[in-house]
Order: structure tokens, then sequence, then C-alpha cells
């Protein structure tokens, strides 16, 4: 499968269709400009991205990056795109049970309701909103753990934002037996409940749905994409000129 390095992840090119055919089992997580200016300070976030089984590019901005870089990624596959064409695939499909773990209260069971109208059979078969830092409590991860379990659910998708979702999808996944398929959708689950609108699709296109995501919740995203994610634009540059030291193998082959 063809990967494309991005500063210090490698990303699979793959077209939406093509991971819907190949994704049978395993982890899916999706970058965009966020996660991978996390990624070059937190350690654990890195080593947790290094064992998904799958990295999409989640952001328009890094298809231009990509370019930029001589490697053009082939579409972008963001995890609110994603996810609404993988239960669609799936409509037919009943090995396909998905729990959904994510939103604020309520939030998870109204989407549960509005997609399984949607496809028109119960394909979302738990739905379940943590408690605000839900992740530091143990006893709680293990109540989800079991709670889970016992749902039947064969695909889990975890919206809670990165990097929570995703080191938790890694801590606990070998506790999940019965899950197949390991999906970080971020603010997806608040879409899907129509809790929160998506961005007009020519901004998302155009690489602008950021700015949107800005005017609409100003306080809570005003320091991730005016001062926190600036720094991806440099160290992009690096990369172009071969300053980063990184090598031009794959980067997650890599000891860190």
């Amino acid at each position: 499968m063809k990967l494309v390095r991005i500063l210090n992840i490698s990303l699979n090119n793959l077209s939406k269709l093509e991971l819907l055919k190949n994704l049978k089992s395993g982890v899916v997580f999706t970058p965009n400009v966020d996660h991978m200016v996390k990624l070059q300070y937190d350690r654990e976030f890195l080593q947790t991205y290094l064992q998904a089984d799958y990295k999409v590019c989640d952001s328009q901005i890094l298809v231009y990056a990509s370019r930029f870089l001589g490697t053009p990624i082939k579409e972008k596959i963001s995890g609110s795109d994603f996810f609404p064409a993988f239960y669609t695939y799936h409509r037919n499909n009943p090995h396909i049970k998905i729990f959904l773990l994510g939103g604020k209260q309520g939030v998870a069971q109204r989407a549960a309701k509005r997609i399984n109208g949607k496809i028109g059979r119960n394909i979302v078969i738990g739905a379940h909103s943590p408690s605000f830092g839900f992740e530091k409590n143990e006893q709680e991860c293990i109540e989800l753990i079991d709670m889970i379990n016992q749902s039947g659910a064969s695909v889990l998708a975890v919206g809670v934002g990165a990097p929570k979702q995703e080191k938790w999808i890694i801590k606990y996944k070998n506790r999940l037996p019965n899950i197949k398929i390991f999906l970080a959708v971020g603010a997806t689950i608040d879409f899907e409940a129509g809790n929160v609108k998506r961005a007009p699709k020519w901004m998302s296109e155009a690489g602008l749905e950021w700015l949107y995501r800005l005017l609409v919740e100003p306080q809570r995203l005003w320091r991730r994409y005016l001062l926190e994610d600036l720094p991806f634009f440099w160290l992009v540059l690096k990369q172009k000129l071969k300053l980063d030291n990184l090598p031009t193998t794959s980067v997650d082959e890599r000891v860190v």
C-alpha cells in the first residue's frame, strides 16, 4: 500500500472507495493539521499513531502540502465524510454493527437514531456519551469496555477529540475482542446528531473548513487555528528543503 510521508508520519494514499473496499479490520486515524503539529511534540501521541493500521488524510491543507512535497495524496478522507460513507456502504451487511462513543450527554443517542433512520435498520446498536475527563477515570473506562463488549458491536466509532480518542482506542482495543474496526471520528458524532453544522462543501474543498469552524466556535478554536497550528507550514517547508533530518523511507518504521 503506497505511503506518503508528511513530517514524522506516513499516510496511506487511498481514495475513499479504496478504503471502504479494503477496510475489513483495523484502526483508522484521520490526521489533520492539528494532529500533525501535536505529533511533533507529544511522544505518546506519536507512538499511538504508529500503531494505527490506516492513517488517511483529513485535511485539504494536507493535500496541498503533499503536492508541494511532490508526493500528491489522492483524496481528502475526513472522518466526517468517511463515516457516513462507511455506514451507507455497509447498509445491508449484517456483520457491521456500530457503537458510538462520544459527544455531550444525549448526543450519541441522537446520532444513532438519525443514522438508523437513514439506513433503514439498526446498524448502530449502541451509543454512549462519556463524562468529561472519562479517560482518566479507570473505573469508568472499565464500565465502558463492558458496555461495548455486551452490545454485540463489531465497529467502534470514538469521537471525543484528539489526541484523547486515538490514545483511548490504542490503550483499550485489546480488551474489546468483538470490535473488528476502530474509527477515530472527531466531531463526526456531533455532525450526525445535527448538533453541529458542517462547513459548506465549497469551503471544505477549498481547504477553508478550519475558517468556518473558527467562525462558529471562536472561543474554543482560535488558539488552535491561529497560534498552535501555524508551525505546520514552516515544518513542511523544512521537509521540502530536506532540513528536517528525517529519512525519506517510511517514517513509521523508525524507533522513536
